[in-house]
């Protein structure tokens, strides 16, 4: 049984949903925020102009961002292993060894991103050519971003007493080098036992 990766325009689409919840649930915690404090506009012009702007405004802001962007992932990686967007993409996060998605190895992935983003997103689009469909982040903490709705379409017609597990890659078993359509044979860390999916 084969288990399709998901691809780099499914994932960045995925993606922009999630940045697009976390914007606008960013910016509400701000509006909150600046009711229960208000930040007075005409204090920054008593002072240094730039240097006030930058600690009152953009630091606070830009800290509570970052807070919320890593509890977001961090929470739905570790415990469900979809955010929003991917469920909607019908996409999932699991581990390479098959083991449950916890939240240390979905904090992990989020300091992927970090690492991922920096070199002009580069970690990101190496998703577009890698053979499993990994971006840096994925390799770092060891995932793989697999198509539910084909794998629970795939896994439907195996008999539940099967001895063999469906192997990680499209369903022509292109990414993997040997073993059979349903399998056998395949690399052992091709294989996946199915308890994230």
């Amino acid at each position: 049984m084969t288990v399709l990766y998901g691809g780099f325009w499914q994932r960045f689409v995925a993606l922009s949903i999630d940045m697009i919840i976390l914007y606008i649930f960013t910016v509400i915690l701000c509006l909150i925020g600046n009711l229960i404090v208000p930040f007075h506009y005409d204090s920054m012009y008593l002072t240094d102009t730039s240097s006030t702007f930058i600690y009152a405004v953009f630091f606070p802001y830009y800290g509570m961002a970052v807070l919320v962007n890593a509890g977001y992932f961090t929470y739905f990686y570790g415990t469900t292993g979809q955010t929003p967007g991917k469920k909607l993409l019908g996409l999932k996060v699991v581990r390479t060894d098959g083991n449950p998605m916890t939240l240390g190895i979905a904090f992990l992935r989020w300091v992927g991103y970090i690492i991922s983003k920096l070199p002009f997103f580069l970690g990101f689009i190496w998703v577009a050519f890698d053979g499993r469909k990994q971006g840096w982040h994925d390799k770092i903490a060891g995932t793989y971003v697999i198509k539910t709705h084909k794998y629970q379409e795939i896994k439907n017609q195996v008999p539940p007493d099967a001895s063999f597990g469906p192997t990680f890659g499209n369903y022509s078993d292109r990414n993997a080098t040997s073993g059979n359509k349903h399998g056998h044979g395949a690399p052992k860390e091709a294989r996946f036992n199915g308890k994230n999916a």
